[in-house]
């Protein structure tokens, strides 16, 4: 293109038809004011956001450590004060300062469940207001240094494992069925009763029963019959004196009845076939016979 050419060319664009309109680009009136205004309120809203912003993290307490009590450290998490959970806790490991205790409060109960890798409890301990409840295969409670049982609990039985099992209830111990047990000793200074109000008390051992009062009086006292049973040995009684109370009296003659009671102070002591005893006065012979009529009375 030659100079001539360029230079009639740049005037032909630069002439203006005199009908040809002009449009501002821009925007004016009215949607003008409106995005003023929706600027200006977004910029209201983000300050009141910021400040509420603000306000929660002072009122929480958040800091780089923590949010208020709760403070996260290298063990964990540690909570100071009281601590309010209305969910369920998930931890590994709860455990309280060194100088304070460790203290667990609902107003319901307070329940410590145990579960396996499918989900399912296999231990539940359960706090309530009426009674606390532990529901495991197996119960144990142990010495400070975990090398002793003292009670342990299960579906089979129940053992007691300390020195000295002591019961200091007015109305002792109370066991519904049968108990084993090679010792049964009362405290210093205090009475053993073995004792079965309304069915019978059965003491049995492979190798013998020996009962001992060393300081004391022995007594066995029944509503009916008192049976001292012995298959393959003897029944021995040894004491400085032995007295047999309340052993029915027979007379030798009906005729000597008077004088009898009167001056008779020694009897002799007779056995009835079916093992009664009953006492018959004393003369230069036995009166056992003369007197076997008590051996009919009921």
């Amino acid at each position: 293109m030659t100079r001539e050419q360029y230079i009639l060319a740049t005037q032909h664009n630069l002439e203006r038809p005199e009908n040809q309109q002009v449009y501002q680009v821009g925007i004016y009136g009215w949607r003008k004011r409106c995005l003023y205004f929706f600027v200006l309120l977004l910029m209201v809203t983000m300050i009141i956001n910021l400040a509420l912003t603000i306000w929660i993290l002072k009122v929480m307490k958040f800091s780089v450590n923590g949010m208020g009590n709760l403070k996260i450290t290298n063990k964990g998490i540690r909570l100071e004060g009281k601590s309010e959970f209305l969910l369920p806790l998930y931890v590994k490991e709860v455990h309280s300062r060194k100088d304070s205790p460790l203290m667990l409060q609902s107003d319901r109960n307070v329940t410590v469940n145990a579960r396996n890798n499918l989900g399912h409890i296999t231990g539940q301990l359960t706090v309530g207001s009426n009674a606390v409840e532990a529901q495991c295969r197996r119960f144990e409670v142990k010495t400070e240094d975990g090398k002793k049982v003292l009670f342990s609990a299960d579906e089979n039985e129940i053992a007691i494992g300390v020195d000295k099992l002591r019961v200091t209830g007015p109305e002792g111990a109370v066991f519904e069925q049968s108990v084993e047990t090679p010792h049964i000793r009362a405290e210093s200074a205090q009475e053993l009763k073995l004792e079965s109000p309304t069915r019978t008390l059965t003491l049995e051992a492979p190798k013998g029963v020996h009962i001992s009062a060393a300081e004391g009086e022995l007594k066995a006292t029944c509503r009916r019959e008192l049976e001292l049973q012995s298959t393959d040995g003897e029944i021995f009684l040894n004491a400085k004196s032995i007295r047999l109370g309340n052993i029915p009296q027979g007379l030798a003659s009906s005729s000597s009845t008077s004088s009898s009671n009167l001056h008779q102070t020694v009897y002799e002591v007779c056995v009835c076939p079916s093992g009664k005893l009953f006492l018959s006065p004393a003369s230069m012979g036995s009166t056992c016979q003369s007197s076997s009529s008590i051996c009919l009375r009921i």
